[in-house]
């Protein structure tokens, strides 16, 4: 390696077969066989005749012209006269007879064919001076694709398609955070076959990361990695800038949605309101809500999301949206009282519960959100059209609140909270001092906690010592003897004035042990 004053390492040595198609500017260029694709190639031999095919030197790309360039069968001979003396390659024009018909030759020799689509002088001109400046092959390149990715903009498609126009054999793919493919071709991801493989961050304009740019190629030639990776760089400010537009569309239809939620509950509230019904809904407001794809026909199942609890960060949203249009189970994702919510037409069939079918796509979603936004969620339904969707959003709202408060991923339906799971959402914390008060003869006298776990899993289950004692894996007699020891010192699950004092206790001082399960 050598370093220009710049600093900048240029990689010393002749081009390669391979380095030659990528970076030789040839026309419509083509090129049969497989192997011998890094063999360097240092000098150039124009061949009019089949006799000058005897005194052909290594490392020489062979052009074809003339009467040797007329047929197949002379074509096969300049490609055997190659391999005799370790040429290069053989270049040869697609107007010259059929070439194509010698590629498997060039493959089992190992002697690449280059056809190409212009004339055989200008060729040997261009594979010339390639060959005597090897790097100033490289660096047309990239400023070739400088010149692709200035004309494509800040536009994700059409800036993958200006890199695979000037990376030839190459695949790109532009991926998210969670690695979808956002532009580009699904084969950059492949693992196949040690292929050379590059890879360049790219930031989004928050300073977070938008993702990152991929590229797989075929060639293995010393170089072509660092040339790839160039060009993959000036593709980032154009991706970056095309996040920040992006990023402001998502925003302004975020804040249009919101807004527009709001507007449809609040026409529906004033439609049954004390004042007398209203007009509901107007045509504006629906129109706006068809034109952003909101399901409108019911029943409808509503949809909510909520961070878990501690996992504060960014703004989750524009990941959420994203992820969600992708693999949640219908609806586009709105802001709403701390929420993200969302809601799908239903069709169930006869007998059926549309709940369950629901609770199990939200959660098959929030598995694919929690790579990036570890959320809860909650479902309710059903509403019977737009305009009555204000208090099933309510419900799922209050059951995404209960489910934030345990695991990423878990999902509570709004028709079935029961006392455990309200309890569980309650801030600890804040209540832990008056529960140890509250229980302090209990906790006194339960030196391992079995006492206080048996308590609380009474309560869970109705005050009922049967149902108690199969949650616990003990004997029903187990269980009556501890309540007797537990009434002993003054606690009664029975006593309605005592029950959610109790309940709420056990709860606030089994969430800091890690045995909320009992």
């Amino acid at each position: 390696m050598v370093n220009r004053p710049s600093g900048r390492p240029v990689r010393e040595g002749a081009l390669t077969v391979a380095e030659l198609v990528q970076q030789g500017r040839l026309a419509g260029v083509r090129m049969s066989g497989a192997s011998g694709r890094d063999t360097e190639v240092r000098s150039v031999r124009i061949v009019d005749r089949t006799t000058a095919l005897d005194t052909l030197e290594p490392h020489t790309a062979v052009v074809l012209t003339g009467r040797v360039a007329t047929a197949g069968w002379t074509v096969e001979m300049a490609l055997r006269k190659a391999w005799e003396h370790a040429a290069a390659c053989v270049v040869v024009t697609e107007s010259a007879g059929r070439p194509g018909s010698v590629g498997a030759l060039a493959d089992r020799l190992g002697v690449p064919l280059l056809v190409i689509d212009e004339d055989a002088l200008d060729a040997a001109v261009r594979i010339a001076s390639a060959v005597a400046r090897p790097d100033a092959g490289r660096t047309a390149l990239v400023a070739q694709a400088a010149r692709a990715l200035a004309d494509a903009g800040p536009h994700a498609g059409r800036v993958l398609s200006a890199l695979h126009a000037v990376l030839p054999s190459t695949a790109v793919a532009l991926t998210g955070p969670t690695g979808e493919v956002l532009a580009g071709r699904r084969a950059a991801l492949s693992a196949e076959g040690g292929a050379l493989t590059v890879r360049v961050e790219v930031p989004d304009c928050g300073g977070g990361s938008l993702g990152a740019l991929l590229a797989r190629s075929g060639s293995r030639v010393a170089g072509w990695g660092e040339t790839v990776r160039d060009v993959l760089r000036l593709a980032v400010a154009p991706l970056t800038a095309w996040c920040a537009v992006r990023r402001l569309d998502d925003e302004r239809t975020g804040h249009r949605a919101e807004l527009l939620l709001h507007r449809l509950l609040e026409a529906d509230a004033g439609a049954t309101g004390d004042d007398g019904p209203g007009a509901g809904p107007g045509e504006d407001e629906r129109a706006e809500a068809a034109a952003l794809g909101w399901p409108a026909r019911g029943p409808l199942v509503a949809y909510a999301l909520r961070p878990v609890a501690g996992r504060a960060g960014p703004d989750p949203g524009p990941a959420l949206r994203a992820v969600w249009a992708a693999a949640g189970p219908g609806g586009p994702l709105v802001a709403y009282q701390g929420c993200w919510v969302a809601w799908q037409s239903v069709t169930p069939a006869d007998g059926a519960d549309p709940l369950d079918d629901a609770g199990r796509h939200l959660a098959d979603a929030l598995c694919a959100l929690a790579a990036y936004v570890p959320v809860a969620g909650g479902v309710a339904g059903t509403a019977a059209s737009l305009s009555a969707l204000g208090p099933v959003l309510a419900d799922a709202c209050a059951a995404a609140g209960v489910a934030a408060a345990g695991d990423p991923g878990s999902v509570v339906r709004g028709d079935r909270m029961g006392a455990a799971q309200l309890l569980s959402a309650v801030p600890t914390d804040l209540l832990r001092g008056p529960a140890e008060v509250v229980l302090a003869p209990l906790i006194e006298a339960d030196r391992d906690g079995t006492l206080l776990r048996t308590l609380a899993v009474v309560l869970d289950a109705g005050a009922s010592p049967t149902a108690a004692a199969e949650v616990l894996g003990v004997h029903r007699n187990t269980v009556a003897a501890r309540l007797e020891r537990i009434r002993s010192l003054g606690f009664d699950p029975d006593d309605a004035s005592q029950r959610l004092a109790l309940h709420l206790a056990c709860r606030v001082l089994l969430s800091g042990d890690g045995d909320g399960e009992h």
